[in-house]
């Protein structure tokens, strides 16, 4: 495993106790970073932080995203106990029903969209701030395949992730002129707890669009991020990279 020196970094990492989080933050631990686990999941924050060999390297705060005011009380906590922040890798996010545009239901349009789409502003919006006045950061957001294709019976999902894509082109053109690189990945589908909130034909339409044959390990798409918000990206930002095994087609 190549490592990046993180040492001395406080990171934040959204769905941080489970899934693709988890994976990311685990590799941020080992590359030196402090790194704060923001989940809505109580439980799974709780394993989370036995599971992550991190002692005071580790903090777990239950936040919800779809909410300024938790964010930003978050954001403080984080800042007194490990310090200013500046790496945040935005990884929560839902599926959503898999259905039809017709039959998708209003309400799951509005759930979807809040947590993918307004979520990824809110944490962006508040943590973003900082670093800039301190000339220094790397952001990720986590988008998906889905963002750049466009999935059939996801429209909700696949709509959230091409905007976390435009807004985060946006974002690293706001701060270019700063030590600031905001990007965002594209992975294809990964063996997650998301995979609960999918029927299996969706699944099994997902997995048969990668060339690859197989689904994205969280450990891939982990290795992408530690690059991604090291000091050695010092030019990329704005920019889109794929992990999509070869489906993607721009």
């Amino acid at each position: 495993m190549n490592e990046f020196d993180l040492k001395g970094r406080v990171a934040v990492v959204t769905g941080g106790a489970q899934g693709i989080g988890y994976a990311i933050a685990q590799r941020l631990l080992a590359s030196g970073a402090r790194v704060a686990l923001w989940d809505r999941d109580a439980a799974a924050l709780e394993t989370a932080t036995m599971t992550l060999a991190g002692g005071t390297q580790v903090q777990a705060m239950q936040v919800d995203i779809t909410r300024l005011a938790s964010v930003r009380t978050a954001a403080d906590a984080t800042a007194a106990t490990l310090g200013p922040v500046d790496i945040l890798v935005n990884s929560a996010g839902i599926a959503g029903a898999n259905a039809a545009v017709v039959d998708y239901p209003e309400e799951e349009w509005h759930r979807v969209i809040d947590i993918n789409l307004n979520g990824t502003f809110n944490v962006n919006r508040v943590l973003v701030e900082g670093m800039i006045s301190r000339d220094y950061g790397r952001i990720v957001n986590v988008a998906s395949i889905a963002g750049k294709e466009g999935n059939p019976n996801a429209s909700a999902y696949s709509a959230s992730k091409a905007a976390v894509i435009a807004f985060t082109k946006s974002l690293g053109k706001e701060t270019a002129g700063k030590n600031v690189a905001v990007n965002a990945i594209t992975p294809a589908a990964a063996r997650t707890r998301i995979f609960e909130q999918m029927s299996q034909q969706h699944i099994d339409y997902m997995l048969s669009k990668i060339p690859r044959g197989r689904f994205v390990r969280v450990e891939e798409i982990a290795a992408m991020v530690a690059w991604l918000v090291s000091e050695e990206n010092s030019f990329t930002t704005g920019a889109v990279f794929d992990l999509s095994g070869g489906r993607a087609t721009y």
